[in-house]
Order: structure tokens, then C-alpha cells, then sequence
């Protein structure tokens, strides 16, 4: 890693450098990392205290396996190796990942918005290694922990980093900012997300564009035109920033999806149009028609960057879903929709949308949606509302908060509708076969927010 020595990350963190002794200050270190087993030689071993661990525990193990050195808050009382005392480690990640960032010289793509960031992050950096060397936020590791630790992963070979930014409260974005300094930054909508700390959408807004700022000034802003919030961004806003927008059968766009076709839950198909006038047929082997317009966003990056229409086309036909992402899982008794890690009313819909391209029996298990704020009961009863209307021929909501979703779609008829307390009763009764609630063939979506361990359900029915 780039001029991270002791020395250096010392100075970086604004911490003391204790217990150097014979130890070698001018060698690089060869990674950052706070969880003890994924320390390697020459490693440097943040000990955050945790919840539930305190990583200071794990100090004298991570120097028996050969860390170069341990960034603490405690010193321990005969350390092992050289330390860096600070007041925070937390802190200090960040303060670390912004010395590192400025070490390195390469193409950062930031991914912001409400709904589709991971999505959106994957089809990019897919598109975008058909022709580059690229880093990519790993999961979901997009908070202020999670971005410095991918920034920490960046080495002189990689010639764009993809990286994935969420919030969920003001002054998160700018932080992060500060950290990944984007030359490129895709906004991919802004939805109700985090109203519990935002307030409502102009605060969702303000809090996801915190980060225009912290871009390069030659930067570009590749932007939903679809989206009402998005719209307001102009040239003053952006600071004069280059901006890109992208979408679905409008040609006011500067790229859009036209001819659009469904291929069911193995994705769709459509002709990519870009702003030189040339347009290229491209599929999105994700389900669901709004998976088109992060697949254009991607189509979009792909361009901005110089790629040919060809690696774009390929790049993206090579993208795969995360788990609890959308994800397909085929059994031989269901089809599983699995989008089980995180929900908002948004994403709620969107998820029944693509349950609808389903050609067989559609079943949606929709759980509680968190952090909505004083909304919460309106919004769960919305989706229930939707989900009823949607075409799904059985529904399940599961959880305190899904007891609104269910009230909401009694307001229909013609809908198989079920409701359960919570994860447990739910699995009890999907166990008791005297009820065939499930049925062989049937599609099933599995979708809440992350709290509602619903990949437990997934298992279930993979099972």
C-alpha cells in the first residue's frame, strides 16, 4: 500500500506511535482491516470496540501473526509490536482512508441514491471490467466503515474503483465524500429511505447530494431523468459538473433503454441509445423492469469511460445478483425471488413488479420496512394497497408493521391474503402441510428490511 508506513498512518490518524523499538518504520504496510482473522504479514489491525467484541482482545494474536502494526485506543500493557494510540478508531479508519485515497491515482465511480445502489453498483463494475481493472464495494459495504475498508483494498493495478455509498443521516454523505472524492457519481433515484432521520424526500435530497461537492470539480454526474428530485439538479448544483441523464423510451435523456422487452424473471431485453447517435441491443440478465434503468446507468458509465458498445453489451450480459438482492433461486419445487436484505416502500414495489413477469403461481412474503419515521403506518398500508393490485396471487406479511400492509390490501378482493406476528409463526405454518400455503411451482418473492432476518425464510424454502 502506497506510503503507509507506521510513520505515515501515525501521522494520518493523529495518533502516538508507541512500542517501536527494532521494528522496521519506513515498510509498507500490505493491507487495513478490523476483523482479527483476515489480518495477513505485514497487515495493520484497527481494534474497534464492538457491541458485542472488543477487537483490543485480539492484539497480541493478530502480532504472532505477523501484523506490521495495531491502531487502539488502549495500549496493551506489554504490546507486542509497534501500536498508534488514538482517542477513536473509528475515527481513525476514517481519517486513514482519506491519507490512503490521496495516495492513489485512478477513476472513482461513486453509487448514491435511495433504491438500487448495490444493484446498480454491480452492474457497473460489470460493464466496466470488460475493458478496465476494477475494485468494487464488496456486499453492502457501503457506510463509514464500510467505504474506507474498500478504499483500503485499492492497489496500483486497479484502474477504477466502483464504490457504493449509503446513509441514513446528514452529514454521512460529506464524510463519505471526503473519503472517495468520485470523479463520477450515479444517482439512481430518491425515494422515502430513512424519513426516522431525514424528515421527508427534500431531506433524503439534501443528505444523498452532500456529496457533489466533495467530486471533482471535472467531474460528472450521471443522474435517473426520470426522477422529480433528481430534475432539480442543474448546472449550479452540480458546481458546474459535467451532467449525464439516463432512462427508459425518452429521448430527452442523453442515454435510454427503447424497444424494451421482457424476458421474464431471466431479465430484459432492449436497444441502448446513446448520445452520439449510436444504439447497440443489450440484455440485463436481472429481472424486473426497473433493473433496466440501473442497467442503462451502467450503459451510461460504460460510455463516459470510453468502452466500445460491444464490452459494454458484454459486460453487462455477465452481471449476477447478490443474495438478498433480487436474486434468482431456482429449486425444484419454487422459483425464489430473493430480496430479503433490505426494504423501503419503493423497492417494495418494485420487487412485486418483477415477481409479476412470473409465468406461474406468484407469492409475495413481505415483512416490516424500518426507519420510516412518522409515515410508517401509512407507507406499510400503501404497499399493501399496491401488492393487492399488483397481479400476485397469494400474500403473506409477516411482523408488527406488516399488520398495516394487511390492511391495506383487504381492501381488495380476489387476493389469497395471510398475515403472522412474526418470522416464526410464519415458518411454523409454511411447515405444517396440511395447509399448502405454497404450492410446487409456485414463484415466490421473500422481501423486508434486514432486521426481519427473512434469510432465514429464504433457507427455508430452499430447503
Amino acid at each position: 500500500m502506497r506510503n503507509m508506513t507506521l510513520e505515515a498512518i501515525a501521522d494520518a490518524v493523529d495518533g502516538k506511535l508507541e512500542n517501536v523499538g527494532r521494528f522496521d518504520l519506513t515498510k509498507e504496510a500490505t493491507s487495513v482491516v478490523i476483523d482479527s482473522r483476515q489480518i495477513e504479514e505485514g497487515g495493520i489491525f484497527v481494534a474497534t470496540v464492538g457491541e458485542r467484541v472488543d477487537g483490543h482482545s485480539f492484539i497480541d494474536q493478530v502480532f504472532k501473526k505477523g501484523a506490521l502494526g495495531v491502531i487502539c485506543e488502549k495500549l496493551p500493557a506489554k504490546p507486542k509490536g509497534p501500536c498508534i494510540v488514538v482517542d477513536d478508531s473509528f475515527a481513525a479508519i476514517r481519517k486513514l482512508a482519506r491519507y490512503y485515497r490521496n495516495q492513489i491515482s485512478l477513476k472513482v465511480v461513486g453509487i448514491v441514491g435511495s433504491v438500487g445502489k448495490t444493484s446498480t453498483k454491480e452492474l457497473v463494475a460489470s460493464v466496466l471490467a470488460a475493458h478496465y481493472e476494477v475494485l468494487k464495494t464488496e456486499g453492502n459495504f457501503n457506510n463509514e466503515v464500510g467505504v474506507p475498508l474498500t478504499v483500503f483494498k485499492i492497489r496500483d493495478g486497479h484502474e477504477v474503483a466502483v464504490i457504493e455509498m449509503g446513509i441514513s443521516k446528514f452529514g454521512e454523505m460529506e464524510r463519505l465524500g471526503e473519503i472517495v472524492r468520485p470523479d463520477v457519481v450515479v444517482f439512481t433515484n430518491i425515494g422515502p429511505c430513512h424519513l426516522e432521520y431525514l424528515g421527508d424526500l427534500d431531506g433524503v435530497f439534501k443528505a444523498k447530494t452532500e456529496v457533489i461537492e466533495k467530486m471533482s470539480p471535472s467531474g460528472t454526474l450521471v443522474l435517473n431523468g426520470q426522477d422529480e428530485k433528481l430534475g432539480l439538479i442543474d448546472k449550479e448544483l452540480s458546481g458546474g459538473r459535467n451532467i449525464i441523464r439516463y432512462g427508459k423510451e425518452s429521448k430527452r435523456d442523453d442515454v435510454y433503454a427503447s424497444n424494451i422487452e421482457n424476458l421474464g424473471l431471466d431479465g430484459s431485453r432492449f436497444i441502448a441509445n446513446f448520445p452520439d447517435g449510436s444504439h447497440y441491443e443489450m440484455t440485463v440478465p436481472l429481472p424486473g423492469y426497473h433493473m433496466v434503468d440501473n442497467a442503462v446507468a451502467a450503459a451510461a458509465v460504460g460510455f463516459l469511460l470510453g468502452l466500445n458498445l460491444e464490452e459494454i453489451r458484454r459486460g453487462m450480459l455477465s452481471v449476477e445478483a447478490l443474495s438478498g438482492r433480487g436474486h434468482i433461486i431456482r429449486t425444484d419445487k419454487y422459483t425464489i425471488v430473493d430480496d430479503c436484505y433490505n426494504a423501503n416502500p419503493r423497492s417494495m414495489n418494485a420487487a412485486l413488479d418483477t415477481l409479476g413477469y412470473a409465468l406461474t403461481r406468484k407469492v409475495a412474503i413481505l415483512g416490516d420496512m424500518y426507519e420510516l419515521g412518522d409515515e410508517t403506518e401509512k407507507l406499510h398500508a400503501d404497499v399493501g394497497d399496491y401488492a393487492a393490485s399488483s397481479g400476485v396471487d397469494s400474500l403473506i406479511f409477516v411482523g408488527p408493521l406488516a399488520k398495516h400492509m394487511y390492511k391495506g390490501a383487504m381492501q381488495h378482493e380476489g387476493v389469497e391474503i395471510r398475515y403472522y406476528p412474526n418470522r416464526e409463526l410464519l415458518l411454523a405454518a409454511l411447515s405444517d402441510t396440511t395447509k399448502e400455503i405454497l404450492k410446487p411451482g409456485d414463484a415466490i418473492l421473500v422481501k423486508a428490511s434486514h432486521g426481519m432476518g427473512f434469510s432465514e425464510v429464504v433457507e427455508f424454502l430452499k430447503k
